[in-house]
């Protein structure tokens, strides 16, 4: 028997949680305290990253949990506090842009009305976004409208991992549904040498298995070299090895380095092997009349992996699949969900998106890059491109100009890796000029002054930059260099030797 009392007083609580008038005032106190704070930290005054140890965040955050009835502004400010500035200018880290912040509010449309997607009926405006996005995208690839296909995804390793799994099942035929086969066992991928790991990883998942991950052999630029690939690939297919695809880079995780891909697609199609490039980061230079040959020949992979929430400066996630020939976009998962996919309207599996990806219901990650597509057109992302670009060769012309400083490329884009060399340091040994670049890392990045992270570069220690917010000014980098001085001094000075 269902106790009516007990369960109008509980649709009552209900009722005000979802109350109009309620979210009303919680937003316009959310635009308020957002607005305070990006202004504050534009202005460079907070700290870039709000640092404290991982459990006494962890124990704040449970403290949290077991206050009585906080106020919404509280919560929100708390959350502001705790969290890492990425629209603060001396944010040069990991490749995670300062989103465009009107970005966010569309998004925020999706979330709040839920706005999901699996199939058409579900979602039939995010839907319509999403397609309307792929065909502009595919169009910047070079590709003739009706010709290619895509679809969203949560991330470039999902997207890696789509494209790669696309890859595995045309060329191996029947393995989705039979499993890797005898025949199959020998199936290699080959990839670029500095590769991001989520290749590895999708190698691993699609059961070819990480240790049939074959490392292409880059030049001194650090590019994949097709005169090598060719040889490469012969060798292999010789050796009665399959090879799934090649998976190229625009560009490279570590220093950005973007590979000749016309020159491996020549050498794919004369092997007969799936071209995959994982342009996660560089995609966005396709919008650039200045920085797109930088992907040239980008248009004859038979795969892309693009992130509009890198170099197109969205929140995240929002990553694209884009495929050359659209008759691929179906061989990724072949199964059948009549309590999902609808039998009597068949052509409307043509627009579900479950079909296309590894999730089943997926959030509108469109919304954020259609809206601002809309609002400010594509000369915005143009734009965004050109000015991180250059200040990347900015920074490179500032630490060729210091003697204490080293750049350890010529950059392509905004991801520079350089070392600090003190006068301390110039003999130092591997190890230990490693070492010191990452305690001058640690050290800075704990101050909140600035945010920048580390690498290895010929096995070495090393410091790296991306610069994705296009507010970080000459004068902020000039700062940089001063404070990773004052930080080597203090080191230095303080009878620093070496890794304890």
């Amino acid at each position: 028997m269902v106790d009516v009392a007990a369960l109008t007083v509980a649709q009552a609580r209900l009722q005000a949680i979802y109350d109009p008038q309620r979210f009303q005032a919680a937003a316009q106190e959310w635009t308020e305290l957002l607005s305070a704070h990006m202004a504050k930290v534009m202005d460079r005054q907070p700290p870039v990253l709000n640092w404290a140890e991982p459990e006494a965040n962890i124990a704040e955050a449970e403290r949290w949990l077991d206050r009585s009835a906080p106020r919404f502004g509280e919560i929100v400010q708390q959350m502001l506090d705790r969290g890492h500035n990425l629209h603060h200018p001396r944010y040069i880290g990991h490749q995670v842009p300062a989103p465009v912040p009107i970005a966010g509010l569309f998004d925020a449309v999706g979330a709040v009305t839920n706005q999901v997607m699996a199939i058409y009926e579900m979602g039939p405006w995010a839907t319509a976004v999403e397609r309307a996005l792929v065909n502009r995208l595919g169009e910047q690839v070079g590709w003739q409208r009706d010709s290619f296909a895509g679809v969203v995804t949560h991330g470039g390793s999902l997207g890696n991992l789509t494209g790669l799994l696309t890859a595995r099942n045309v060329t191996l035929g029947g393995a989705w549904e039979e499993g890797l086969t005898n025949n199959a066992a020998r199936a290699v991928i080959v990839v670029q040498a500095d590769a991001h790991y989520s290749v590895a990883r999708a190698a691993g998942i699609i059961g070819l298995g990480t240790q049939n991950v074959r490392r292409a052999a880059l030049d001194e630029r650090r590019k994949l070299d097709p005169q090598k690939l060719d040889e490469q690939l012969a060798e292999l297919i010789s050796q009665g090895h399959r090879v799934v695809a090649v998976s190229a880079c625009a560009c490279a995780t570590p220093i950005g380095a973007f590979d000749p891909l016309r020159d491996i697609a020549v050498v794919c199609r004369k092997h007969g092997v799936w071209m995959h490039v994982d342009a996660a980061h560089g995609g966005a230079a396709l919008m650039s009349r200045r920085y797109r040959h930088l992907l040239d020949g980008v248009d004859q992979a038979d795969s892309i992996v693009w992130d509009a929430h890198k170099m197109m400066f969205m929140p995240a996630l929002c990553a694209f699949v884009l495929y050359r020939d659209k008759r691929h976009r179906f061989e990724t998962f072949r199964q059948e969900a009549p309590y999902l996919f609808d039998p009597s309207a068949p052509g409307m599996a043509e627009y579900d998106s479950g079909m296309l990806t590894l999730e089943c219901t997926k959030r509108a990650a469109a919304f954020g890059l259609w809206g601002t597509w809309s609002l400010f057109g594509p000369t915005l992302f143009e734009d965004l491109v050109d000015v991180t670009f250059d200040l990347g060769r900015v920074f490179y012309e500032k630490l060729l100009a210091a003697e204490d400083f080293v750049p350890l490329h010529e950059p392509e884009c905004n991801i520079v890796a350089f070392r600090h060399v003190p006068a301390a340091m110039k003999s130092a040994p591997p190890e230990i000029l490693g070492a010191f670049q990452r305690e001058l890392r640690r050290r800075l990045i704990e101050s909140g002054k600035f945010y920048i992270v580390q690498t290895n570069h010929g096995g070495v220690g090393a410091l790296r930059v991306t610069i994705i917010n296009p507010l970080t000014t000459a004068h902020d980098l000039d700062d940089l260099l001063a404070t990773l001085r004052e930080i080597g001094v203090e080191l230095l000075r303080g009878g620093w030797t070496g890794p304890k």
